[in-house]
């Protein structure tokens, strides 16, 4: 049975509904509540609306009646609905946005979370060949498998763009969904951040002059309006970029592959020295190439049929990576003499031109530099649609959950493309700790709202379903919340004091926000097209909410 909190009904529209529907069971009781609504409206009674109980079969026969025409499709999402009381929901607005398809979106994921293997070489240089091949073949299954599994689950639960903001206000609360948006968002706008620093560092080469000075400032300022007005034009066009940028940065690793297995000395990738490992640095590096899978969870409300297209694009993004990192790693130690030094950011270039010669050499680097442009767009795409979600909860004033005319959320670009600009002066280690930090906070959240939900509800509707029960998810948990807890016992004392700042900047933001919303100063609201996260009835176990 669905529920469904029904706003009065005006006469003409119960005749209607009458005409329409003489085929529904004897056991609705819709047109004796409509009446008994239509009564007291007219009577200008101020009687909360009745609760209009409807089976499944007919809801789906009253969606499309005029009687229904005002309220809100939930289109995909298989759960209950819940509509405002004591009036009819606010007409959806209309985006001209169209929805993202599985290719798109697993291109999209894979620039999320890798973007190619531009950014593996320190694995090397700190750890060696064999740790940096085992790294990226383990820690998958230690932490990228999981989160990909919870944000499968989770993002076909809350099909919206509030993502993961949404799932943590669920199970813990809005001060903690707030908390959660706040770290994520910032983490993500530092980790866009160094973009356009990396695409700079692999032209500088052919172009010294980016290297350093005003004309580096200037094509910062330049690339980044640039991709911010690819954000801006819509998520489709974003979404085949991604995919053009992907088989155009992913093609000259096959070709090197190739072209190197006739050099490949297998002995090479096991070159290990435990007493020579800068632990820091090398599990920072395997951190922050193999996560961010749940970032594209804040565009679920953009995917098309997100119960079907989200778990099956996470599954194809998950294969992609791994072997975009692996395979250029096996290639690259294999047929080329092992010095560590040499293995830093942009090293792939070098040994490109000693397995194949200059020409392979450019491809990787002009490829390199599409790959962080991809990057960049996906990033701010699920920064800006994470914001656009947030205030359509009401965590945000309203002017957030503006969309320009190609459905695309305008404020958060601009607030977005503005924390890009202000950072990208930090460098690539200082970036890549800082962001990790805050990462990790939020994902201790995550991993709570998720076994909470598992435990207090678990007859709750979930389209995708991993299916352990209770204590095997608690169990799948456990091995990524040890790799954060030493994650954040690694970090420098001044990544943890500028991180820990903005985690309390954050825990002051949520109630100064709600001091204005209380003022009225600034306006805030709840988007009618959204399930409500905080109704009354709390004892159903289908309930998915705080």
């Amino acid at each position: 049975m669905t529920y469904r909190q029904e706003p009065p009904i005006s006469a003409s529209q119960i005749h209607s509904a009458e005409l329409d529907h003489k085929e529904l069971q004897p056991q609705s009781i819709l047109p004796a509540a409509a009446a008994a609504a239509a009564s007291a409206h007219c009577n200008g009674a101020k009687e909360e609306p009745p609760i209009v109980f409807v089976s499944d079969s007919d809801h789906q026969k009253l969606r499309t009646s005029p009687a229904r025409q005002t309220s809100v499709s939930m289109g995909e999402i298989n759960r209950a609905e819940y509509v405002s009381v004591g009036e009819s929901p606010s007409p959806a607005v209309v985006s001209n946005a169209k929805k993202v398809s599985v290719l798109p979106l697993v291109f999209l994921i894979f620039y999320e979370v890798s973007g190619g293997p531009f950014g593996v070489e320190d694995s090397v240089g700190a750890a060696g060949p064999l740790l940096a091949l085992l790294g990226f073949l383990v820690f998958p299954l230690i932490w990228s498998i999981p989160e990909a599994l919870i944000t499968a689950e989770m993002g076909t639960m809350f099909p919206e763009n509030g993502g993961y903001v949404v799932w943590v206000s669920s199970a813990l609360g809005p001060f903690w969904g707030f908390q959660q948006g706040w770290m994520k968002w910032l983490s993500g706008v530092i980790d866009n951040a160094l973009y356009p620093v990396l695409f700079l560092d692999y032209l500088k080469s052919e172009i010294p002059a980016l290297g350093g000075g005003l004309p580096r400032v200037a094509a910062v300022l330049a690339l980044t309006v640039i991709l911010t007005y690819m954000n801006y034009r819509g998520l489709t066009i974003v979404g085949w970029v991604a995919v053009i940028l992907g088989v155009f940065s992913i093609l000259p690793f096959a070709v090197m592959g190739l072209v190197s297995i006739p050099k490949l000395r297998p002995a090479r990738w096991v070159v290990v020295n435990l007493k020579d490992v800068d632990w820091n640095l090398y599990l920072n590096t395997l951190f922050w190439n193999l996560n961010y899978w749940d970032s594209i969870s804040t565009l679920a409300g953009e995917v098309e049929n997100p119960n079907k297209t989200l778990p099956k694009a996470l599954f194809y993004a998950l294969i992609l990576v791994v072997l975009s990192y692996f395979l250029p790693l096996l290639s690259g130690t294999g047929a080329i003499a092992l010095n560590r030094e040499l293995w830093t950011d942009g090293y792939f270039s070098d040994v490109a031109k000693i397995i194949g010669g200059a020409w392979l050499g450019w491809w990787i680097q002009g490829a390199a530099a599409m790959s962080n442009m991809g990057m960049f767009v996906a990033e701010m795409s699920s920064d800006s649609f994470q914001l656009l979600g947030m205030a359509e909860r009401g965590m945000l004033p309203e002017f957030f959950s503006k969309r320009s005319r190609h459905g695309t959320p305008l404020i958060g670009i601009l607030f977005s493309a503005s924390g890009v600009v202000l950072l990208s002066w930090l460098s690539f280690q200082e970036i890549v700790a800082a962001e990790n930090f805050l990462y990790c906070f939020g994902m201790i959240l995550e991993f709570l709202a998720f076994i909470k939900l598992r435990i207090k509800h678990p007859a709750a509707s979930r389209p995708y379903k991993i299916p352990v029960g209770t204590a095997g998810s608690i169990l799948m948990c456990i091995p990524p919340t040890i790799l954060i807890c030493i994650v954040l016992a690694l970090s420098t004392v001044k990544v943890m004091i500028v991180s820990l700042a903005a985690v309390a900047i954050g825990l002051l933001l949520q109630p100064g926000l709600k001091y204005v919303e209380k003022k009225r100063w600034l306006k805030f609201s709840v988007s009618a097209d959204l399930p409500d996260l905080h109704f009354a009835n709390r004892d159903r176990p289908d309930t998915l909410v705080y």
